[in-house]
């Protein structure tokens, strides 16, 4: 194809059509980048789930209604639009970002194209490279402004990279086509380096996982204005891989329906000694008992990974071939019960139970039935469904706000993942609202302590953050792949006591990792433990945890209460 000269409407909208699907491609691969070992909503999925609201609006404009992931290269029309359908395209992509972002990564990324946009939107001509250029730096600008804390070695290090190449390229007026092959030259070096600025990557052995997805962005640019092909998704392993440029050949990944709960019950993975002959039967086999599916390797040893309901017929297959080795089966119910909860509600219903409504409401985001009730006794009446691994958008979190009868409204976001997302709500609604800066469910609990109806929102978020930071909070999880930490090294099915300050103990079972935990946490002014049973815990378990404390700590007070949080066995409050 003929390379692009100017980036109209059409060219835009088809690039994000086309980010959209490649990070479809790629979000399990940079959801393994991610070096913390925690079951939560990760980096791939929100980016992937930031785009989707950005091409569904673009898809109510005029022109574009059949705009979707779903093709790698969206068509381009011949006549690249009008001024009028850049500037409506530029504010789509700005505006579904914003109500669609999730999570950190998602708000940077939103920040990242409202910059870039906002630049494209201007002027009467379509952009070319220098105009382009100014965008990339904008867009730079925009998220390192968005964040309070810039930390480099993160996405943030990778677009300004991305931007300064672009810059330079520009100087000598360069083309549309050269300024984006400075800037994906320069952000993939950035991104490379990304282990050398933060210590954790390189210990896991792994590069920034936002900083490989806003590469992805500078990829489908390249796609769409010069016919580039775009990167093969790269295989789905424990972080071991240098990062997502180095995928072994051969790669595939099926990636899921948008929003989809998946049905198969068990990854498995292992690799494989095999002659290369026989893989093509091996994938065959593989087809037929289940999906995504990565197969990667050659020259005799290959890397397998497949989602399926028969984990003996995914063995045998490898056996047929040749001889697998170092098998995993991992269960994922654990995975997909969060999605279950978000989608049916967590089984929270919305709504006061008298009139008339307070000065200030609160709206918890949370899951689990028993979590519901302990908020509603402490007089929250407004839920937005979500939690660790399944962030709402900032649309959601508005949705709720806004159908609260009072006029002021504070939020507690239970989840450091959620919390900027929630910060956007501020600016959007109609009525005052405040965020109370919860890390966790059980901060949540303790901030409420302070909750009074009738006081102002502003009164209302000071003294329940003050409440919240009395609380000394710690959650039980399981881990889901290999790590290593102050507490030793973590294997991946092994459970973790976390506290604020990260891992403080592993376990081999739940019982374990929370004694260990709380051996970590308490000392001699504490006088009260809360219990909150989630999804994993037993009777024998949390019968464990108690005796524990009743021979190791006899002067502390114990409440067990029952939450049906997933994800969660035992969640702790401290005080």
């Amino acid at each position: 194809m003929e390379s692009v000269g100017r980036l109209g409407a059409t060219h835009l909208a088809a690039t994000m059509a086309t980010y959209g699907h490649v990070l479809r491609l790629h979000q399990e691969a940079l959801n393994a980048l991610n070096v913390y070992p925690v079951p939560d909503g990760d980096t791939g999925t929100n980016m992937a789930l930031t785009l989707e609201s950005v091409v569904a609006a673009l898809a109510d404009l005029k022109g574009f209604e059949g705009l979707d992931t779903s093709d790698p290269s969206p068509s381009i029309a011949a006549d690249p639009g009008s001024a009028e359908q850049r500037v409506a395209v530029c504010k789509a992509v700005a505006h579904g970002s914003l109500m669609g972002a999730r999570g950190n990564s998602g708000v940077i990324l939103c920040q990242l194209l409202r910059g870039l946009t906002g630049v494209l939107a201007e002027g009467d001509e379509d952009a070319d490279g220098p105009t382009l250029a100014r965008g990339l730096a904008a867009a730079s600008d925009a998220a390192r402004q968005a964040v309070l804390r810039p930390v480099e070695g993160t996405i943030l290090t990778v677009a300004r990279a991305a931007a300064e190449g672009a810059e330079q390229c520009a100087l000598g007026g360069a083309s549309l086509v050269e300024v984006l092959d400075a800037s994906q030259r320069a952000a993939a070096e950035a991104l490379a380096r990304t282990p050398e600025q933060l210590p954790v990557l390189a210990q896991a052995g792994v590069v920034d996982a936002g900083g490989s997805g806003y590469l992805l962005l500078l990829d489908s640019f390249l796609s769409v204005v010069d016919g580039r092909a775009l990167p093969p998704a790269p295989a789905i392993t424990a972080p071991a891989w240098a990062g997502i440029a180095d995928a072994l050949p051969e790669a595939g990944f099926g990636a899921e329906e948008p929003g989809a709960v998946n049905d198969l019950r068990y990854e498995v993975m292992y690799f494989l000694e095999a002659p290369d002959h026989t893989m093509r039967a091996f994938k065959e086999v593989w087809a037929g008992i289940g999906d995504s599916i990565v197969v990667v390797g050659g020259e005799g040893l290959w890397n397998c990974h497949i989602h399926t309901n028969d984990v003996g017929a995914s063995i045998e297959a490898a056996l047929d071939a040749g001889r697998p080795r170092d098998i995993r089966v991992t269960d994922l119910a654990d995975q997909v019960e969060e999605e279950r909860w978000v989608r049916e509600g967590a089984g929270i219903p919305n709504g006061a139970d008298a009139e008339p409504p307070p000065r200030t409401a609160v709206v918890a985001v949370a899951n689990g039935e028993g979590i519901g009730r302990i908020f509603r006794s402490l007089g929250v009446h407004y839920f937005v469904a979500g939690g660790q691994s399944m962030n709402p958008s900032t649309a959601q979190i508005l949705e709720v706000v806004e159908s609260v009868p009072s006029d002021e409204v504070v939020l507690l976001p239970n989840n450091d993942n959620i919390r900027p997302v929630a910060m956007q709500v501020c600016e959007l609604s109609s009525k005052t609202v405040r965020v109370v800066p919860t890390s966790g469910i059980v901060e949540g609990f303790a901030a409420l302590l302070e909750y009074d109806p009738e006081a102002g929102a502003p009164d209302n978020a000071a003294s329940m953050a003050e409440s919240a930071r009395r609380v000394v909070a710690g959650e039980v999880t399981r881990a889901v792949r290999d790590a290593t930490g102050p507490a030793g090294p973590i294997h991946t099915g092994d459970w973790m006591g976390l506290s604020r300050d990260g891992v403080e103990a592993v376990g081999d079972s739940v019982a374990e990792a929370t004694c260990g935990l709380l051996g970590k946490l308490l000392n001699d002014d504490h006088e009260l433990v809360t219990l909150i049973e989630g999804e994993g815990s037993g009777a024998g378990e949390t019968r464990r945890v108690t005796e524990w404390l009743a021979e190791h700590r006899p002067d502390v007070a114990v409440e067990v209460h029952h939450g049906g949080q997933p994800l969660y066995p035992f969640l702790i409050s401290i005080e």
